[in-house]
């Protein structure tokens, strides 16, 4: 598998782009929309953290590769999310560090990144496997990476720290790349009948 290099995609209105300095605004603006820092299960930066938070996914390259999830129309910074714990030699990758605006859950914007995100893992870097993961507390990550069509692999217990210093059970998931075409066929399904592909 290609280790991979900073790059935009583009779909259904939803640019992905390498995140930078020149973010911040907009992720504050993003993570203000549903007061998302105070969620315990995820990493949404508060408002004094986003500088920080651009910085550490800087600094943790080539084993994370971060993006910018802008709203193509306004330009809007609308969330990010993350290549990560990249393995080359056994081609496989995640996907994380997910988080959107309040008002951009439960639409196409998730599908959509994800669609952008496996389709060049699988059909450009040439991953054998792209995995996923979340808080055994976030009901609602789960759903969503199960609505991807994601299987479950197993909990990792006793596994990372969250933002209030407790020790969460982190679930695991994955999608091979032979499971990557009938998903892929799918995920397209689902944007197609809400007219977004």
């Amino acid at each position: 598998m290609k280790a991979p290099a900073p790059l935009s995609m583009e779909l259904n209105g939803v640019r992905l782009e390498p995140l930078g300095p020149q973010h911040a605004e907009g992720l504050l603006a993003a993570a203000r929309d549903g007061e998302l820092w105070t969620l315990r299960v995820t990493s949404v930066p508060a408002p004094n953290e986003v500088d920080a938070y651009i910085d550490k996914a800087l600094e943790m390259r080539p084993g994370r590769l971060a993006f910018a999830v802008i709203d193509a129309a306004s330009g809007a910074v609308i969330g990010s999310t993350s290549y990560h714990d990249i393995v080359p030699d056994v081609g496989r990758i995640e996907i994380g560090y997910t988080w959107y605006a309040k008002s951009r859950q439960r639409s196409h914007v998730n599908t959509t990144c994800k669609l952008l995100l496996m389709t060049h893992a699988f059909e450009k870097l040439g991953a054998a496997l792209v995995g996923l993961r979340t808080d055994n507390f976030n009901h609602a990550s789960q759903a969503a990476i199960e609505r991807l069509g994601a299987r479950k692999d197993g909990v990792l217990r006793h596994h990372a720290l969250r933002r209030d210093g407790t020790v969460r059970d982190t679930v695991m998931y994955s999608i091979t790349g032979g499971e990557w075409p009938e998903i892929k066929a799918q995920l397209r399904y689902r944007l197609e009948r809400h007219g977004r592909v």
